[in-house]
């Protein structure tokens, strides 16, 4: 018997009560789930159940976000193609671990938990291959040239993930996260669904899911924060938790007097008023400098901390305003922590002056004059740099790292114990973890979630501030056993998050990060439509890098494109920040010039390679966005680009009238799955060489670039080689990339404008993402001329095929000059004019 609100209650909706009852899907009696019946998994117990789509009952909540009737009429006539699985147990329990069949000799992809934020991809062929909190699985069915997705859900106060079993089990845990919250009969805790295309088969599946559960929307129906499409620099690397108000003026100074203006900023961890249980409980910690030291920290105050709060007006404006030396600020650090590793092996052995030595701050506040804290410092930057659209500031979900501290807020807040789950203990080390675990969470009273979070960005929203990072969110299932388990604590957290992002932050001012869950996926995004799909950006290892600085940054670009193909159903996928005079610089800037996301740094004060930014924003701190998000190319899916020894990552993505491939070489690290690690594997560190084709972009995936599908020819550009060919649509072009390397093909489609004239523009060679600076296109014909008229967004020189020569180029109204040569080549150069779009009329006899 199902304990009480087990099984959603059904909502009636006209649109769904005639669906169709069959399904694609089958359990046989042999113990066998198949499609078109081909086996997917054999020797299914007897305890786990196969419903159609149409047959359980979808509670969505038809008065706050019912899905639109697009959704709902696409779902009704793809029903057949999806079926739940569900499973009863005799004894109520808290964490169900059940096998739904055997996975022998089948193709996947899949995706699971790494660490307990971050997610990334995994590929095999049996249930043994598995890795611990999968959070969906792919199969390739080629007997139907189709693909499968297993998909654990969230039903009612349960969440559900994979597991692997050494006998080849798919192992479904399904657990509350509380030792209070039991259950027994589950009926939709495991989504299947089939498409003969992958990438419509993740979208047709979360349409379904997002029907059935109706706990969030997708991104198709939400509002994107302001940035997408811009330039921005974010703290943290330049000063990590020393950040203050100098140091940041100047950061943002140094773009913008190099002509690259940020267009938001991100004061990333430093800013907030917290400090440690043994600390005075209202002032600053004076204990920052040590390894994970903040992690220890609560929330004592919702406003800034001295550091930001002593900022006078105007002070930053005034000519002899505060200077900032990076290398100076850096070797201070460098003393900090050094004093700190000290402190920490002699205690009590360190005079009180010496202790105290602990902070950075450069403003020497003026007697008589009112502090203007955080909202002056907004105010001052801009005045003084009017192109800055957007601050955001960072914080943790439950307020600060630690949680908020009991009796300083006004809030109910209690130190609660934070437990590690068990499907977690395998996951990769992390610090982060061990300090939460030793520390606990300042958990606030979930009745109060909604307060916490409107007591913070209320007064952010009032100083100026547009947005937040919310950060290290996947904390609450580690507290989760006092407040009915992790859905439940997730859904209080989650809804109140939700309702000040309305309030305070336009709808669409958040950057999720350390979330990648399917907790947060399904329970948190109603309204947060960007998030990070990778880790961190790394530098260089923490942990000692046994390969210089280059092993992490090729799987940073795996852990983005994979978890794209999921996460991007529901969320912007932001590829997170990097630095621009990085070793690796170029290699990261290829990849978030055709992510589809915003391009952020977070270069020190004036350590900045202008030379390839030029290649990323323009002059106005826009940037090219790409129409969709990256995704690997499907000849990708099934393969190891890390460490396999001869695959290269390839991402397509679509600009308005062409498509683009990124190839980039990301072999040499990956996952270690004895050791539950990332690790290198410098015998795959090599050149690669691999195939593009235009056929690699998914031009349906776009209404407007679907009919490139059928054109017969395209002029392919590939950038670093600077080098222009024609190609048919199905014909591969064969390259070599070097270690941590890469090249970017810009795909256009050829006009054929008569027998003897084709035409195929390019875009801004100067460019990483060239089709990306073309806004508009139209062919026509006039009196025997055949006309091309494009809009152009950026400056620099227009690259386009042209196999005849034109009879004029008129640029913004005036006759330009040109260069073609007889092989198609056609170059002329745009100028920059205040980011309006340039005007080109170009006309072909």
């Amino acid at each position: 018997m199902a304990p009480p609100n087990l099984v959603p209650e059904a909502i009636p909706s006209a649109n769904l009560s005639e669906t169709k009852s069959t399904s694609r899907f089958c359990l046989s009696l042999e113990g066998n789930i198949s499609l078109d019946s081909i086996t997917l998994l054999s020797h299914v117990p007897n305890n786990v159940t196969l419903s159609n789509f149409s047959s359980i009952p979808h509670a969505f909540d038809s008065n706050d976000s019912p899905p639109p009737p697009y959704i709902l009429n696409s779902v009704e006539s793809k029903s057949e193609n999806g079926a739940f699985l569900g499973l009863s147990v005799k004894e109520p329990c808290d964490r169900i671990l059940n096998s739904i069949g055997k996975l022998i000799g089948r193709k996947y992809l899949s995706i699971f938990r790494f660490k307990t934020w971050w997610s990334t991809m995994w590929i095999g062929s049996n249930g043994s291959d598995l890795q611990m909190e999968t959070q969906l699985v792919m199969l390739q069915v080629p007997e139907i040239n189709s693909y499968a997705l297993i998909l654990p859900l969230i039903e009612e106060n349960f969440r559900s993930a994979i597991h692997p079993d050494s006998n080849d089990d798919v192992i479904l845990c399904v657990e509350s996260g509380s030792t209070k919250m039991k259950g027994t009969t589950f009926s939709s805790c495991v989504y299947l669904h089939v498409g003969d295309n992958p990438y419509d088969l993740m979208r047709d599946a979360f349409k379904a899911i997002r029907v059935h559960l109706g706990t969030f929307r997708l991104l198709e129906e939400k509002t994107l924060p302001n940035i997408v499409d811009k330039f921005g620099w974010c703290s943290w690397d330049a000063f990590y938790l020393t950040v203050e108000p100098v140091g940041l003026w100047h950061g943002v100074k140094s773009f913008v007097e190099n002509g690259f203006p940020p267009r938001f900023l991100i004061i990333d961890d430093g800013w907030q008023s917290i400090n440690m249980d043994h600390e005075p409980p209202l002032e600053d910690s004076k204990d920052l400098t040590g390894l994970g030291s903040q992690m220890l920290c609560r929330l004592y105050k919702f406003k800034e901390n001295e550091k930001f709060a002593k900022y006078q007006a105007g002070t930053m404006l005034k000519l002899d305003a505060p200077t900032f030396d990076q290398e100076k600020h850096d070797q201070k650090f460098k003393e900090m922590v050094a004093l700190a590793v000290k402190k920490s092996t002699l205690k009590g052995e360190i005079g009180e002056d010496e202790s105290n030595n602990n902070f950075i701050d450069y403003l020497k506040e003026e007697e008589g004059v009112e502090r203007g804290g955080l909202k002056a410092l907004v105010s001052d930057l801009r005045t003084k740099f009017p192109s800055l659209d957007d601050v955001y500031v960072w914080h943790a979900l439950c307020g600060a790292w630690g949680g908020v501290r009991p009796g300083t807020t006004g809030l109910d807040a209690q130190v609660t114990t934070a437990k590690l789950a068990a499907g977690l203990e395998k996951s990769m080390y992390d610090l982060a973890v061990d300090m939460i675990v030793e520390g606990g969470i300042g958990l606030v009273n979930p009745n109060q979630a909604a307060d916490l979070y409107e007591s913070m960005h209320s007064y952010l929203a009032d100083v100026g501030v547009t947005g937040v990072k919310v950060d290290v969110i996947h904390t609450l299932e580690y507290v989760s056993e006092d407040h009915g388990g992790r859905v439940q604590l997730a859904k209080a957290y989650y809804d109140g998050l939700t309702k000040s992002l309305k309030k305070n932050f336009g709808g669409s001012g958040l950057i999720a990060s350390m979330e990648q869950c399917n907790d947060f996926f399904f329970l948190a995004t109603k309204q947060i439509s960007m998030g990070r799909v990778g880790d961190d950006f790394w530098f260089e290892d923490p942990n000692g890098d046994p390969m210089g600085v280059y092993w992490l940054q090729g799987v940073h670009m795996i852990h983005c494109s994979y978890n794209s193909l999921w996460q991007g159903q529901l969320i912007q996928p932001d590829w997170d920040m990097f630095q621009s005079d990085h070793l690796c610089a170029e290699f990261h800037a290829g990849s978030r010039a055709i992510c589809g996301g915003p391009v952020y740094v977070s270069d020190k004060v004036g350590r900045h390679n202008f030379d390839l930014l030029r290649k990323l924003v323009l002059p106005d701190g826009t940037i090219l966005k790409c129409q969709h998000y990256a995704l690997p190319t499907r000849d990708c899916l099934f393969e190891n680009p890390l460490f396999d020894g001869k695959t290269l990552l390839k991402l397509w993505n679509l600009n308005k009238y062409a498509g683009v491939v990124g190839v980039f070489n990301c072999q040499g690290a990956g996952w270690y799955p004895e050791e539950h690690k990332c690790k290198a594997y410098p015998q795959f560190y090599k050149s690669i060489s691999g195939l593009v084709s235009p056929d690699d972009v998914e031009w349906e995936q776009k209404d407007l670039t679907a009919q490139f599908r059928y054109t017969q020819q395209f002029a392919i550009y590939l950038h670093k080689a600077d080098h222009l060919q024609l190609v048919r649509s199905k014909e591969q072009i064969s390259l070599t990339v070097q270690p941590t390397s890469f090249e970017i093909l810009t795909v256009s489609p050829v006009h054929k404008l008569n027998e003897r004239a084709k035409f195929a523009p390019i875009g801004l060679e100067n460019m990483f993402n060239s089709g990306g600076s073309i806004e508009f296109l139209e062919y026509g014909f006039k009196v025997d001329i055949f006309t091309v008229k494009i809009k152009v967004k950026g400056s620099g020189t227009f690259l386009s095929y042209s196999s005849e020569k034109p009879k004029e180029i008129v640029l913004n109204g005036e006759k330009v000059e040109f260069e073609w040569s007889t092989n198609g080549i056609l170059r002329f150069g745009i100028p920059w004019i205040g980011g309006n779009l340039s005007d080109v009329f170009i006309s072909i006899s």
